[in-house]
This record gives C-alpha cells, sequence and structure tokens, in this order.
C-alpha cells in the first residue's frame, strides 16, 4: 500500500539525504564502504551523464549500462541511484559526460547486510578485534568506524547507532574495503563483515523543522489472517544510515531488549538499521526518523470482526427503539396512574362532602315539623 508513496517520498528528499548520498570531487577517483540492501545515490553533476560499471565478482572489465540493470536509475542531473544495491555490485563505476570525458569514478565495496556483526554497549558486548588475514601474513583486517549517528529519541532515554565497515591493510599500504581488496578470491574470515553498534543515550529536544511538517504523517492499516503469523511493516525515510525509533501502543521498541532476549513480540530488523519491523501481535505502532514521527500503522480487523460488527450495529438501533417504545409506554403509565389517583382522591372528598350535608337538612326539616 505504501509501495508507490514511498518512491515517491524517496525522490522527493533526494537532497535533504535520507539516504546516503555519495559525492567526490571532480574528475577524482573516490573508494567507499557502504552496506547491501539500503539504497545509495552516487552523485555526478552531468545534465547528459553516461553511467558505466564493471563488478569485481564477475571478473569482466567489460562496462555494463544502468539500463540493462533493473535496480539502477540515472536522474536527471546525472546522478545514479542503486536501489537495494547487492555485495555482487561491489565494483568500479564510472561517470561520463556527453563527450566521453570522466566527470568521476567511484569504487564502491557493498558489504554484505546478511551477515553484520551487532553489538550493544549496555549488554557489554564487544565487537570484532583487529586480526591477520592469514596466519603469520603482515595482512591486518580491522574495522573502520563511521561517526555516531543521532539519538533515536530526545527528551527521554533512546539509542544511537554506528556502522563499521571490514578493511584491509598492507604494511605501508593505504587501507582498502575488504571486497575491494579480494575481488574474486573467496576468503573465510570471522572479521570479514561489517559492523554495527549500538549504545544508549539522553539528548534535549530542539525546535528544529520537522518531517511532520515537511511531509505530513503516514497512515496505514496492517492485517492478521489465519495464514500470517507476523506482517512485516516498513518505516517511510527511514534507513540503516539514520536513526529510526518504533513504538508499540506508545511504548518504545529497543535495540538492547531485543538482543538480550527480553522481547519476542517484534522484531527489528538489523540488516535495514530498524527501518523494518516484523510484528507478532496486534497493536498501534508508530515510526520516528530523527526523531521525528513520520507514520502510523493500526491493526485491520478481520471479515468475521467486520461481520460481528455490522450485525451489532443492526442490532443496537432497534434496541434503542424498543427501548425507547418501552419507556415512553412506561411514562404514559405512569401519568394516567397520576390521573386516576387524583381523580380517586377528588370522588372521595365529594362523597364525604355530600353525604354529611344531607343528613343535616334532614335534621332541619324535622324541627320545623
Amino acid at each position: 500500500m505504501l509501495s508507490s508513496l514511498w518512491l515517491l517520498l524517496s525522490f522527493a528528499v533526494l537532497g535533504l539525504e535520507f539516504h546516503i548520498f555519495v559525492s567526490c570531487p571532480r574528475g577524482e577517483r573516490c573508494q567507499r564502504a557502504l552496506l547491501s540492501g539500503n539504497v545509495v545515490f552516487l552523485q555526478c553533476n552531468s545534465s547528459e551523464a553516461h553511467w558505466y560499471f564493471h563488478f569485481m565478482e564477475a571478473g569482466d572489465d567489460k562496462p555494463l549500462s544502468p539500463s540493462n540493470t533493473s535496480n539502477m536509475e540515472v536522474l536527471p542531473e546525472g546522478s545514479l541511484v542503486i536501489q537495494d544495491p547487492l555485495p555482487s555490485q561491489t565494483g568500479f563505476y564510472h561517470c561520463k559526460d556527453k563527450n566521453g570525458t570522466q566527470v568521476v569514478q567511484y569504487e564502491i565495496d557493498f558489504q554484505d547486510a546478511s551477515i553484520l556483526y551487532i553489538t550493544h554497549k549496555g549488554l557489554a558486548q564487544k565487537p570484532l578485534q583487529n586480526a591477520t588475514l592469514h596466519s603469520g601474513s603482515k595482512v591486518f583486517v580491522f574495522t573502520r568506524w563511521e561517526p555516531w549517528q543521532d539519538c533515536n529519541r530526545c527528551g527521554v532515554p533512546g539509542e544511537r547507532k554506528r556502522l563499521g565497515y571490514c578493511y584491509v591493510e598492507e604494511l605501508l599500504e593505504d587501507p582498502v574495503p575488504c571486497w575491494l581488496y579480494l575481488g574474486k578470491v573467496k576468503v573465510w574470515h570471522n572479521h570479514l563483515r561489517p559492523e554495527l553498534q549500538i549504545e544508549a543515550c539522553h539528548v534535549n529536544c530542539t525546535n528544529s523543522t520537522s518531517l511532520e511538517e515537511e511531509y505530513g504523517v503516514i497512515f496505514d492499516s496492517f492485517r492478521f489472517d489465519e495464514e500470517t503469523e507476523s506482517v512485516w511493516l516498513t518505516c517511510p525515510l527511514a534507513s540503516i544510515y539514520r536513526p529510526v525509533n518504533w513504538e508499540a501502543n506508545n511504548n518504545s521498541l529497543t535495540w538492547r531488549e531485543q538482543l538480550s532476549g527480553q522481547d519476542f513480540s517484534t522484531f527489528l530488523d538489523p540488516f535495514t538499521g530498524g527501518r523494518q519491523l516484523q510484528i507478532f501481535q496486534p497493536a498501534i505502532y508508530r515510526c520516528f526518523v530523527q526523531q521525528e514521527f513520520v507514520a502510523k500503522f493500526s491493526p485491520m480487523p478481520n471479515l468475521e470482526t467486520l461481520e460481528a460488527q455490522r450485525r451489532e450495529n443492526e442490532i443496537q438501533p432497534r434496541e434503542a427503539v424498543e427501548a425507547r417504545l418501552g419507556k415512553d409506554s412506561l411514562l404514559k403509565g405512569l401519568k394516567l396512574l397520576v390521573v386516576l389517583g387524583t381523580t380517586a382522591a377528588l370522588l372521595g372528598a365529594l362523597l364525604k362532602f355530600f353525604p354529611a350535608s344531607g343528613g343535616k337538612r334532614s335534621k332541619q326539616v324535622l324541627l320545623v315539623k
């Protein structure tokens, strides 16, 4: 239901960087590690841009065109949008102008989010330790951490996260993202994976322009049926690169509770950074991006419930009419009893009066005689 709106919002907020927006100086070559499964924009300032790329895994230097790849699209201003990039799309991306001159080149390592290593400082969980790629080698594997993201709540305790990417470093050489270094080589190592670290936070609220004011709040509904034991909800405008928070019936859902095994009623998807939420029971769910309320999801009653409600709605008016008629009849009866009682009282008084008056007159008559 939200798919069309989701796409429109995704492109509408391009300039506000609700997804990762990668730029590079004109004529330069830039290297970057990112996560698979999360939308990315590669900037190219050329209105008639032509993109070419080849993938490390394919091992083929023949350039490919975005028109042949379903999850890529070139925007009018020249930037390349990659929806849900795959680890296999790690490689080199070239943007050229209409004259064939290279404007910019990107070397992108889309690290596999499905093997994300997650830790929470509040649970005393430790991130991966630096190691050598091979026993006895001088090639080191380590995690390069991004800055901490903003706290996902304000005015109350919240959580914040940061991403870490796998890098390889040889002696006297610059570090390189792991799969740009390895290419087609298949190596198993516990440290060859990206990381996500979470910690508690508490910040004051500020009076900045809200997403609600800019784009409004989205309302949607969901339904459980006999065949589905769970439902997935997607928070618009959210991504693994931005702070997101979910609430169920006004209770915040935290990574700490999930990672400690205290809460099994919901599941925050770590591969999307909490953009998607799996639910197992009806409730009113709300999501927040950058501390701002953006969407509300309410349970939709099933067909049996709707039918029962319809029958109840039909019965209630009839019962109300019958009750009103009964009430009116009772009032009329009470009024009649009051009238009859008043009449009886008056008759009684008259009967008392008239007999007494008649007896006195008879006595008077006898005295006259």
